[in-house]
């Protein structure tokens, strides 16, 4: 059976339950944070999580284990059959983790845990989301799914990185980068109500402070 490592509190982590629980497929999950021991890095070379446990051995990075699961394990599709589609999605993909996602993450210290981020680096995070947010706009389609009117992974990515970048993007910076992406709040608003999605948003409120004493620890 397939074995999700990793922990409830990561968007990558939950990334990737979304798409497993939406495929309907079998899995376990084994909590475990990132670490750099012999034995962790084995299975996920960078020490990061999260990696997916196969039949076959190990495979870690989101995207990689997302296509392994598009490509090998059944259930639901979440990218569509045509390959010019399948290569729009995952070009929202890349748009949304590279230009919003990522960004945002430089300053989640700062906007969540309590940490200071250098101001070098808010301002250059500041310019990147206010473009990211701006070529969302250019290339979603919000009719009603990123891609189109059939969800996909573009729209797992969609869920687990823009609510949180838009929250650092208030918190830091001032400014609503949704305020006119009406069709974009929706249907954030949309897949919050996703059974799955609320689980998994259950879980990860169960997690915290256990990932908090976890943090603290590695102070």
């Amino acid at each position: 059976m397939l074995k999700l490592h990793g922990f409830a509190v990561s968007n990558y982590f939950n990334m990737v339950h979304l798409a497993l629980l939406e495929k309907g497929l079998e899995f376990e999950i084994v909590t475990e944070y990132p670490s750099n021991t012999p034995e962790f890095l084995a299975h996920s070379p960078r020490g990061k999580v999260p990696f997916l446990e196969t039949e076959h051995g190990y495979i870690n990075e989101t995207s990689a284990i997302l296509d392994f699961l598009e490509e090998s394990q059944g259930g639901r599709p979440l990218l569509p059959a045509a390959p010019f589609a399948r290569a729009q999605v995952r070009t929202l993909i890349k748009e949304i983790e590279l230009y919003i996602e990522l960004p945002a993450r430089l300053c989640f210290a700062e906007a969540f845990f309590g940490g200071v981020v250098p101001e070098a680096i808010k301002d250059k995070a500041k310019i990147e989301l206010r473009a990211g947010f701006a070529t969302l706009k250019r290339h979603a389609k919000f009719a009603p799914y990123v891609a189109g009117n059939s969800f996909t992974l573009a729209d797992i990515y969609f869920f687990y990185s823009v609510g949180i970048a838009a929250k650092v993007a208030m918190k830091l910076f001032q400014f609503d980068p949704l305020e006119d992406q009406p069709e974009a709040r929706a249907l954030l608003k949309q897949l919050s109500e996703n059974p799955h999605a609320q689980k998994i948003a259950a879980e990860s409120e169960a997690a915290m402070p256990a990932f908090i004493a976890y943090v603290q620890a590695r102070k």
